[in-house]
């Protein structure tokens, strides 16, 4: 176990040693969320049947999944205490450090919660759009793709980040996502 404080002053006396975790782990750590954005633009696709509309629209969706996992990278990673180590679960640590310099881990939870809602519509907009779509029409395929986004993006996607990837965090005590203390 660590005993000791990080260079940022977090405690991390509770957490164990950063792991260097596999390309594997990384992969199945970004599995849901990547599942999520294919869903999304399958949605859009199905829900304008495959016109050029819905070819235009999936497209547009998957840029705006692919531009969220930058956007963390670039304005939330530096902040966070897995920057540039191996131990990051989704890999996106090692990625940041060689765009952008280490910050100061003490502003992560301000960082978060500014930008997170950039990546947060990637949830809703599927579903509302699934919703529009089936009141201009019923469609069973449409119906089990929302259900199927549905299920992997409120319900795996969270629980795997909780149980996998922020339990041993360092900076979960602070963090918005694990719902850890309000930083002073």
């Amino acid at each position: 176990m660590r005993n000791d404080t990080s260079k940022d002053g977090i405690n991390c006396e509770k957490y164990r040693p950063f792991e260097q975790l596999s390309y594997a782990r990384q992969f199945m750590a970004n599995l849901p969320y990547l599942t999520m954005t294919v869903l999304g633009a399958l949605i859009f696709l199905t829900g304008f049947g495959s016109s050029f509309r819905g070819w235009i629209a999936a497209g547009l969706y998957i840029i705006y999944g692919i531009s969220g996992t930058v956007w963390i990278i670039l304005f939330v990673c530096p902040y966070c205490s897995y920057y540039d180590t191996r131990a990051c679960p989704c890999g996106y640590g090692k990625i940041a450090a060689k765009v952008r310099p280490k910050k100061n881990e003490n502003r992560f939870v301000e960082k978060f919660k500014k930008h997170i809602p950039f990546i947060a519509p990637l949830w809703i907009i599927p579903v509302a759009a699934a919703g529009i779509f089936l009141t201009q029409g019923f469609s069973f395929l449409l119906v089990v793709l929302i259900v199927i986004f549905s299920i992997n993006s409120y319900v795996i996607l969270p629980l795997l980040s909780k149980k996998y990837s922020c339990p041993h965090c360092p900076q979960k005590e602070t963090c918005p996502w694990m719902g850890g203390k309000k930083q002073q």
